[in-house]
């Protein structure tokens, strides 16, 4: 063999070795399904917080609405009454210059001689009925403006309220498609398969529902219904809901009214035992983060999280809060 080919076959096999012995680049290895579900899980957590959070906002909004709405309806007569004392006075000062000469009227209208009621006082010329005018314009007026100052604060607040409301919407919808991202490299989908026939809204003749009397029997028919429709952040009903939307729903299907947040239910319920559970009744979860419809046999109703669908559990499926009755 000659020396040359002796030299290519030496460097090739040290080479071969070289290759072998030599420290690899480390690979990277993808996350299981297992360790995808569980930062699912704690992503769900963690934005439904956020969810009720923004549902809490909202309602308080709609409450500053009422007010600013009920305030505006009170300005209104308000307005009219001072503006007919306002006419009142002047026909008093108007009437004081004839019975008392240019001296009492300039006795009314002199700021010098002290407040108005006082200077009115000293006037025999006025009768008891005029002074009583003076006197409730002045309380008109101060009405008046104590309820403008109530309404524009109420109005500067629902202004904060609405700015942070965008905010926390825009990162909602953030982390919801960071969410959808995890659940399509976990299961192949963004979101659970809708139920392939869903039911109606109402659904009062759900065949699963147990029979249940009066407005709880409501309440349990239309959670029964709203089973395999998705969950939607910020929504009641009727294609879609998040956790406290739906508990909303079918109670207000029984005539019942709850707010849009799980704290607000939580403190618009009295309390019961978990041996006094029947169905109906809601279940709190997770510093009153998540609540669900209690349907009986130790199971709820639930939109459990973004990208899954309204179903029927076990209600240990999380620690507990605590239990509530609606009135």
């Amino acid at each position: 063999m000659s020396s040359l080919r002796m030299l290519l076959r030496t460097l090739a096999v040290a080479g071969l070795s070289a290759a072998l012995i030599a420290p690899s680049a480390p690979v990277r290895a993808e996350p299981s399904v297992a360790d995808l579900t569980a930062r699912i899980e704690r992503s769900s957590a963690d934005l439904e917080r956020i969810v009720e959070s923004y549902n809490k906002l909202n309602e308080e909004i709609k409450t500053n609405q009422a007010t600013a709405s009920g305030l505006h309806a009170r300005i209104g007569p308000l307005e009219a009454q001072a503006t007919q004392s306002r006419a009142a006075v002047g026909q008093i000062a108007a009437t004081a210059y004839k019975t008392g000469g240019l001296r009492t009227a300039e006795a009314i209208l002199d700021p010098a001689g002290g407040s108005l009621v006082d200077r009115l006082g000293t006037l025999d010329q006025l009768t008891r009925h005029r002074q009583q005018q003076i006197d409730g314009y002045t309380a008109d007026q101060r009405a008046l403006l104590d309820q403008k100052a109530r309404l524009d604060s109420t109005l500067a607040r629902q202004a904060a309220q609405s700015r942070a409301i965008v905010k926390t919407k825009k990162r909602i919808e953030q982390d919801l498609a960071k969410l959808y991202e995890m659940r399509q490299a976990a299961y192949g989908r963004a979101t659970e398969a809708p139920a392939k026939k869903p039911k109606s809204s109402a659904a009062p003749d759900a065949p699963d529902a147990p029979a249940v009397s009066g407005s709880a029997g409501a309440a349990v028919r239309y959670a029964y219904g709203a089973i395999g429709k998705p969950y939607v952040w910020g929504a009641e009903g009727p294609h879609g809901y998040d956790c406290s939307g739906l508990t909303l729903a079918a109670w207000r299907s029984a005539g019942k009214r709850l707010p849009h947040n799980a704290a607000m239910q939580w403190n618009a319920t009295s309390r019961v035992s978990r041996g006094e559970l029947r169905p109906g009744d809601l279940v709190f979860y997770s510093g009153l983060g998540h609540v669900a419809l209690y349907v009986g046999g130790g199971q709820v109703i639930d939109a459990p999280s973004a990208g899954r669908n309204v179903l029927k559990r076990k209600m240990n499926m999380m620690s507990i809060a605590g239990y509530g009755r609606v009135g």
